[in-house]
């Protein structure tokens, strides 16, 4: 299990087999959201070098899939995610530009947006633009929604999207979830296509919120912290691993993942 300490600039390792925790990567140019690319490959939104989409490949190389857009550079990649066509997509709000706590203070160069990186031609296309504070994403089991958290509003939104020509657009954008006095950051779904979300807003509010395709909360794991991120991992994809503030926290559930995210 690979989780980013963007703070700290690095990323950590969990192993199973030994329950020992180590640092995978220092300096990880603080990297934020994290998955894997349908051959197994590491995928990384960064913060702070060259503030990009990057892609760990077998040899332990480094590759910068993309870093600019009409040639002005990102912001501050924030989470990502993998569809079945090899595409990646991945959410570019300021909040690793607006101080060095999390990257390196700079100069927003592109509006808040959504990303989709071709894997065939390496093009970037920007999605959308019209999101304040893009933050976690990921695909409905059929990849036919796209589901984004609006992180700069009050309360924060989960929109939904359809996708379309041939899974390289979205439209129709509604808010298909508001979170109250939750602040929803990471977003997976599982493969009914219920909505798991990271939370955070105290006691009682800290944890992970779940919620049906239609956007009504069917349950809620509480945390004694903040999580930021989550995934579904393990043998049967049925065991949820939940990044907390300071700790990183697991369940076994009823669920399974819908896909790697």
């Amino acid at each position: 299990m690979i989780w980013s300490d963007i703070p700290n600039n690095r990323m950590l390792k969990w192993d199973e087999e030994t329950g020992q925790v180590s640092v995978f990567r220092k300096p990880s140019n603080y990297a934020n959201g994290n998955a894997r690319d349908n051959q197994g490959r590491l995928i990384n939104a960064e913060h702070g070098g060259g503030r990009c989409i990057s892609r760990t490949e077998y040899d332990g190389t480094i590759t910068i899939l993309c870093d600019k857009y009409t040639g002005k550079r990102f912001n501050s990649p924030n989470d990502v995610v993998v569809k079945k066509d090899d595409s990646i997509w991945f959410t570019d709000p300021p909040f690793g530009i607006t101080g060095h706590y999390e990257g390196h203070k700079a100069t927003p160069e592109l509006p808040h947006a959504v990303y989709r990186w071709d894997a065939k031609t390496g093009q970037v296309t920007m999605v959308t633009d019209d999101i304040k504070g893009p933050n976690g994403l990921c695909f409905s089991p059929d990849e036919k929604k796209l589901y984004v958290v609006e992180a700069r509003t009050s309360p924060r939104r989960i929109r939904a999207f359809d996708v379309f020509d041939n899974g390289t657009k979205i439209a129709n954008s509604k808010v298909l979830i508001n979170c109250g006095p939750m602040a929803a950051d990471g977003i997976r779904c599982d493969r009914d296509g219920n909505i798991w979300i990271g939370m955070g807003g105290g006691e009682g509010n800290d944890g992970v919120a779940i919620y049906a395709p239609d956007g009504k909360m069917i349950g809620k794991v509480n945390t004694p912290e903040r999580v930021a991120n989550l995934c579904f991992g393990g043998a049967k994809r049925n065991r949820l691993f939940m990044c907390g503030t300071t700790s990183l926290y697991s369940l076994y559930t009823e669920a399974e993942g819908a896909s790697l995210g």
